[in-house]
């Protein structure tokens, strides 16, 4: 079966459309979603960091790096999720899209190795996170609290996390009908912002 060619030019036009691509099966025909609702991780106080994990913050345990190694966090949420939808094309074409300047890695250390992260996409003024991976307990927590950190630092109106998983919504995750997601999407387009 054939499958679609991902390149930086289709990905960038299709996520300021608000759609993004997943493989479907592991013969990895990409599949192209824009959900209705979408769900995003407000940038205000409605972002919430659960009790446990404020203890978690406080003890440091874990060292924060950004693009430090894009390919191994994205190969690792492949790995991790044991699921189709990362395929070999997505991975090949993600790296392609960090090293146009356009997905970034945060990835979280302890002792330098890594232990969790998470990537995403950039453009302008949104980030619409992809997906996240552990290997030792809350670290892709940590990772996400790092990434809205960073946004909030300069200025992004849009966290886009595509759906909401139980995981999410502990962090105040909350969705909106695609129609409002657009306008949304329109506004943080028009903003630049510098991821690093």
């Amino acid at each position: 079966m054939r499958t679609t060619k991902l390149t930086p030019e289709l990905l960038v036009s299709a996520y300021a459309s608000g759609i993004f691509p997943m493989a479907m099966n592991e013969a990895g025909e990409i599949g192209w979603f824009s959900p209705d609702p979408r769900a995003i991780i407000p940038l205000d106080e409605r972002f919430h960091i659960p009790h446990g994990l404020r203890r978690v913050l406080k003890r440091a345990p874990f060292t924060i790096t950004v693009d430090h190694d894009f390919a191994g966090v994205i190969r690792a949420c492949a790995t991790a999720h044991g699921s189709t939808w990362i395929s070999r094309e997505i991975v090949r074409s993600y790296i392609e899209l960090h090293e146009h300047g356009f997905a970034h890695s945060v990835e979280a250390r302890v002792d330098g190795k890594l232990v969790g992260g998470l990537y995403g996409v950039h453009l302008h003024g949104a980030f619409f996170g992809e997906s996240m991976f552990h290997h030792v307990t809350d670290a892709s927590k940590v990772a996400l609290v790092a990434l809205v950190e960073r946004l909030r630092e300069r200025q992004f109106i849009l966290l886009d996390t595509q759906w909401v998983t139980p995981h999410l919504a502990r962090f105040g995750t909350v969705t909106l009908p695609r129609a409002q997601y657009l306008n949304l999407l329109e506004r943080a387009l028009q903003k630049r912002c510098r991821f690093v």
